[in-house]
């Protein structure tokens, strides 16, 4: 049993359909890639904030797009007008309108035109929409062949005529046809029986059939032009279908092709992207949003917003302001997930609206900085245990060691061993920790790393190669100097019992510094003089007293007023035989040099 043949008519109805039904889907996706931009560009703030970014090119795409998609708009209306015509089909043009190809139409026509007029020939001209050129498009022969280019000729004077006035053309005779016979290409063929009709849509001529016979005089009368112009009339409406058909076919693959960009871009789109409608349904959850909320877009459309996210006070709030308002909110919130546990969520949450401007419901860009914020917490936990300027630097640091002059302030605490023996540890471990973070920030705000924790001894260095500075001798003694200050007011905080004094040395040579350790752990050090020195210059300090070596105290004497002394211990360094005591700071400088308050430190 063979399936009943689909109505022309019905399949007309469908097209027209199928075009509102393209034009209302373009409208929602402009829309939509519209309040996207939006979206994005309000992210991006958000992300540059975090040092992050968006995907190279993200938003440039996007606005190709939207240009696109409002140039397929505007084709569509116009295309909509002209397929209007193929409601108007009946069902005598059945035969014609069996196919919606182009070239099968065409051929189906001419042949019903050569079969209908008995003509030897039949031509069909059609206008090239782009160009507004008249083409000739289809040439066959009474036995049903497609003519060569030889045997292609046809008289232009009757098809520009027919174009022209958009009326029919019958000569019985056109060697004899006073309104013909002067034209050369009439007498230079020999024509005889011409009949031209046009083929008109909204009174618009798209093409005329052209038909003839070099043979037989007389052959067309006044029944075969009523009869082929009333063909016309429907084999007009049927090529106009076809085309209008196949350039819809087209914009459609182009709008499905729009539509997969979409769904690409959204599927790249390192946020994730959930969309809901009015009654806050779920319509839309790309796959970054399927891994961040924990759920799959099947089972996300068409629920509750309320049901899929883990929605808290603050979130719900959020969500109710931009459906009562319709104004972009952002939101941090932190929700604890089944079985992954707490989560630290960024939330941008936007109106969707449509062209009228009227809210149709919202987006949520999300992200998911539980990793990030993780990694922060990591890091910064670790600049408890490893100096900032290393941090800061570390790529800038190979495996080679380096030779430079350095200046190393030396400290420790005076008396603490015999203060710590009557103290239980956690309480002595408290007390150290003051005057250890006390003399660690003063030598990191003067620009110095701290690179060792010794007991109650802490060294710190200026000018390696991970904190180069030219002043460095100048930023050790005032170091020093802030530690000294610094103890003096920690002092008023603490009982007498616990307070404790530095004795302080610092020496300006040579050294080599570069990583130790195995391949899996590192550290930055420094060996040499410089670092031997400024620690017996410590020895050699009491307390309260900052001891510098005799090369510290000529790049520093300009700066800091200082009384020569003779070492008590010199470990047997023959040229150990004077050390200087930082007494204050210079008012001003000499002459020709910056005085303190005007370094950069």
């Amino acid at each position: 049993m063979t399936d009943k043949p689909q109505n022309p008519l019905d399949e007309t109805a469908k097209i027209g359909k199928m075009q509102v039904s393209t034009q209302e889907q373009l409208r929602q996706i402009a829309q939509r890639v519209k309040d996207l931009i939006d979206l994005l560009r309000a992210q991006q703030d958000v992300l540059r904030q975090r040092g992050m970014n968006l995907p190279s090119g993200s938003l440039d795409s996007l606005k190709m797009f939207q240009s696109r998609l409002d140039k397929f708009g505007k084709e569509l209306v116009n295309q909509q007008i002209e397929l209007g015509q193929l409601r108007q089909l009946t069902h005598t043009a059945s035969l014609i309108n069996s196919s919606l190809d182009t070239s099968e139409v065409l051929n189906q026509v001419i042949d019903t035109v050569i079969r209908l007029t008995g003509a030897e020939r039949g031509y069909i001209v059609l206008k090239n929409k782009a160009t507004g050129e008249f083409e000739y498009t289809v040439a066959r022969g009474i036995d049903r062949e497609q003519l060569t280019r030889a045997e292609f000729t046809v008289s232009r004077t009757i098809v520009n005529e027919t174009i022209n006035k958009g009326e029919p053309v019958l000569t019985d005779n056109a060697g004899s046809d006073e309104r013909f016979r002067d034209q050369k290409s009439i007498v230079g063929m020999a024509l005889r029986s011409i009949l031209c009709v046009p083929l008109k849509v909204r009174n618009d001529v798209i093409g005329v059939v052209y038909c003839d016979n070099k043979i037989v005089a007389g052959i067309f009368k006044q029944h075969e032009l009523n009869l082929l112009a009333a063909f016309a009339n429907q084999a007009a409406v049927a090529i106009e279908n076809a085309r209008l058909f196949e350039a819809t076919r087209a914009q459609l693959a182009a709008v499905a092709e729009a539509r997969d960009l979409i769904n690409n871009i959204f599927t790249s789109i390192s946020s994730g992207v959930i969309t809901a409608d009015r009654d806050s349904r779920i319509t839309t959850c790309n796959a970054m949003a399927e891994v961040i909320v924990g759920i799959s877009e099947e089972q996300a459309k068409g629920r509750s917003l309320y049901e899929v996210l883990p929605v808290g006070d603050i979130i719900q709030q959020r969500l109710e302001e931009v459906q009562r308002a319709g104004s972009l909110q952002m939101v941090e919130a932190e929700p604890v997930l089944p079985g992954r546990g707490k989560r630290c969520w960024n939330l941008v949450i936007s109106p969707l609206r449509d062209a009228g401007g009227v809210s149709q419901g919202l987006a949520i860009v999300m992200d998911d900085l539980t990793e990030i914020k993780r990694r922060k917490e990591q890091l910064d936990h670790g600049f408890r245990y490893v100096p900032r300027a290393l941090i800061d630097r570390i790529s800038e640091l190979d495996d080679g060691v380096q030779e430079r002059e350095i200046s190393v302030l030396s400290s420790d605490v005076r008396g603490f061993t015999r203060f710590s023996e009557r103290l239980e540890p956690e309480v002595l471990m408290e007390i150290i920790n003051k005057y250890l973070s006390l003399a660690s920030d003063a030598i990191d705000y003067n620009g110095g790393i701290v690179d060792k924790y010794l007991g109650d001894a802490v060294t710190g260095l200026f000018n390696t190669q991970l904190n180069p500075q030219e002043d460095h001798a100048v930023r050790a003694v005032r170091a020093a100097m802030l530690m000294k200050s610094d103890l003096l007011a920690l002092h008023e905080v603490l009982p007498e019992e616990q307070r404790l004094y530095y004795g302080i040395g610092v020496h300006t040579g040579t050294a080599v510094l570069g990583n130790v350790g195995s391949m899996d752990r590192k550290e930055f050090s420094a060996f040499g003089e410089a670092m031997e020195l400024s620690k017996l210059l410590q020895e050699n300090a009491d307390k309260g007293e900052i001891m510098i070596s005799e090369a510290t105290y000529e790049l520093v004497k300009e700066f800091f007023e200082c009384e020569p002394r003779t070492p008590t211990k010199t470990k047997g360094r023959d040229d150990f035989t004077v050390m200087y005591q930082v007494v204050a700071r210079k008012k001003k400088a000499i002459t020709g040099v910056l005085d303190l308050e005007s370094l950069d430190f």
